[in-house]
């Protein structure tokens, strides 16, 4: 049996450095806000004849706009860049006309200010602040019948918040390197990750209690890595089965979801490593009030 526990504390020195690098990258790059959070232009185009979403993608490029986001909806192309004047709306117009040989109906020209995108971007911390208190109080009640039940909750939020940052500090790392924003699609994808964490943690909080209940051992360290080792088949086999499908998504979904996928990938890959390699072994440490033994070397 591979006694992961044993080896909690090896676990929490690589989190740490890993989440010391997220702080230090998010204080020093931050996130490079895509036009959803700081305000832009929409409409809404028809062409005539029909053209492509990857021809008029590449024509937004070669007029100076690859930040456009373009969605389909029917007949009609949803367009969304930065936010530009009249008149240049206009030019941008003719010269779509002009690059895909193609009559243009624009109509529902639309400005969002900074100051709504900001608002937006603030109800979705509070939505995710929100969300971490529910699972709290939800596993909380889940594991009710356990010792100290917050206990619980609070060491599968701590996983929780573990995979946010990683995910929030490699997307500012490749902010600065990439030049990679953070859209609406960034967002959806952050919540995906908070869910399918969460949903990895209580798995492995459910064996946990199960082997408790069996009486596996008086030892609250062997019963959790008992736990560990019967759920790291189930954990990895999903995790693989995911990856899959996003890593496919990734390479042929195209770019409107291509940042969504981004997101997914790196926090599967985190969540699943803090399902396993946190929560449980951070109940332990907590069990057996081993607060001054929390990295190696440490006496």
């Amino acid at each position: 049996m591979i006694d992961f526990v044993g080896k909690k504390q090896w676990f929490f020195l690589a989190t740490a450095i890993a989440i010391i690098i997220a702080i230090i990258s998010l204080a020093v790059f931050k996130l490079q806000p895509g036009i959803d959070f700081t305000g832009g232009t929409s409409m809404t185009l028809h062409f005539t004849p029909r053209v492509e979403q990857n021809q008029l993608r590449q024509a937004f490029t070669n007029l100076g706009h690859p930040e456009a986001i373009i969605q389909k909806s029917g007949d009609d192309f949803f367009i969304w860049l930065k936010e530009i004047p009249p008149a240049e709306r206009e030019e941008l117009t003719e010269g779509l006309k002009t690059s895909l040989g193609s009559e243009i109906t624009a109509h529902d020209y639309n400005t969002i200010s900074p100051s709504i995108a900001k608002e937006t971007a603030g109800k979705v911390g509070i939505a995710v602040i929100i969300a971490a208190v529910a699972m709290l109080l939800y596993i909380a009640w889940a594991f009710r019948r356990m010792p100290s039940p917050f206990r619980w909750g609070t060491c599968a939020v701590i996983a929780l918040i573990h995979d946010v940052l990683i995910v929030i500090g490699v997307f500012s790392i490749l902010g600065q390197v990439a030049n990679v924003e953070i859209n609406a699609m960034f967002i959806t994808g952050l919540l995906t990750v908070v869910g399918y964490s969460i949903n990895n943690t209580v798995v492995v909080f459910d064996r946990i209690r199960e082997n408790m209940s069996k009486g596996t051992s008086p030892d609250f360290a062997v019963t959790v890595n008992s736990s560990l080792v019967e759920t790291l088949g189930r954990c990895l086999n999903t995790s693989l089965t995911t990856l899959c499908v996003i890593l496919a998504l990734f390479l042929f979904g195209g770019a409107t979801i291509h940042y969504f996928t981004l997101v997914l990938l790196i926090g599967l890959l985190a969540g699943t490593y803090s399902s396993l390699f946190i929560a449980g072994p951070l109940l332990v440490v907590w069990e057996k009030g081993e607060w001054g033994k929390l990295f190696p070397f440490a006496k």
